[in-house]
């Protein structure tokens, strides 16, 4: 692999996310509600020549936020140059067993942890 690029994520501020949820609660609450299809990402593989791309769905509720972006990014960037590898994902997945889904705080918290050892 040569390159791995994720495009189209979506990204909003505390206040939209904010509001995108109170605003999805109340119409659920009025029975007004349909749910949606998660944002649709994509993910781009380049090894040589060669370069797929593929749809994929967000994982986040509403949309993550720029500093989520910039570490994923950051992130993605050190398992293509192989200064690390993505078998963190599995063993932190193995080590905590969350039990709920993570707010954005939380996962920035986790890539930090993940890539601050790498930039120094």
């Amino acid at each position: 692999m040569t390159d791995l690029q994720v495009d189209q994520v979506p990204v909003r501020s505390a206040v939209v996310r904010w509001a995108t949820r109170a605003t999805t609660f109340a119409a659920a609450a009025l029975d007004a509600w349909i749910p949606g299809s998660p944002a649709e990402m994509t993910v781009a593989i380049s090894t040589g020549k060669h370069r797929t791309e593929v749809p994929v769905f967000s994982a986040a509720a509403t949309a993550y936020t720029q500093r989520e972006v910039d570490l994923s990014h950051a992130l993605l960037a050190h398992f293509v140059r192989g200064t690390s590898s993505p078998a963190i994902l599995t063993d932190w997945w193995k080590e905590t067993r969350p039990v709920g889904v993570l707010r954005s705080r939380q996962r920035e918290a986790i890539l930090e942890g993940w890539t601050a050892p790498l930039l120094a």
